[in-house]
């Protein structure tokens, strides 16, 4: 059974850093694809980025770029999202999810999503 674990969410002031992990566990092979998504208060849910393990391919929403930097690391089998000048409206929950195997890629549908994990930034 796959799992997806978050963590690393807090209250953080404007202008500073945290950094998200998921951590991965259940699929069968270490090359998969992992997004993360945000669901602000009253706001419906975006995509902020996306990995693929495969081949370290990379995509961002044009909101973050420049800002967020998704990562992965295959022996913790973790995700890592670096996240910098945050920004009150980057205010959510985060949620880290993955296609359905034998799907590796950034454009498959998610089908496993993590509980989410609360990131607060404050003015």
């Amino acid at each position: 059974e796959v799992q997806l674990v978050e963590s690393g969410g807090g209250l953080v002031q404007a202008g500073g850093s945290l950094r998200l992990s998921c951590a991965a566990s259940g699929f069968p092979s270490d090359d998969y694809a992992i997004g993360w998504f945000r669901q602000p208060l009253g706001k419906e849910q975006e995509g902020v980025s996306c990995i693929s393990t495969s081949d370290g391919s990379t995509s961002y929403a044009d909101s973050v770029k420049g800002r967020f930097t998704t990562s992965s690391d295959k022996a913790r089998n973790t995700v890592y999202l670096q996240m910098n000048n945050l920004k009150p409206e980057d205010t959510g929950v985060y949620i880290c999810a993955a296609p359905k195997s034998p799907d590796t890629t950034c454009h498959g549908v998610p089908y496993y999503f993590g509980q989410g994990t609360q990131v607060t930034v404050s003015s």
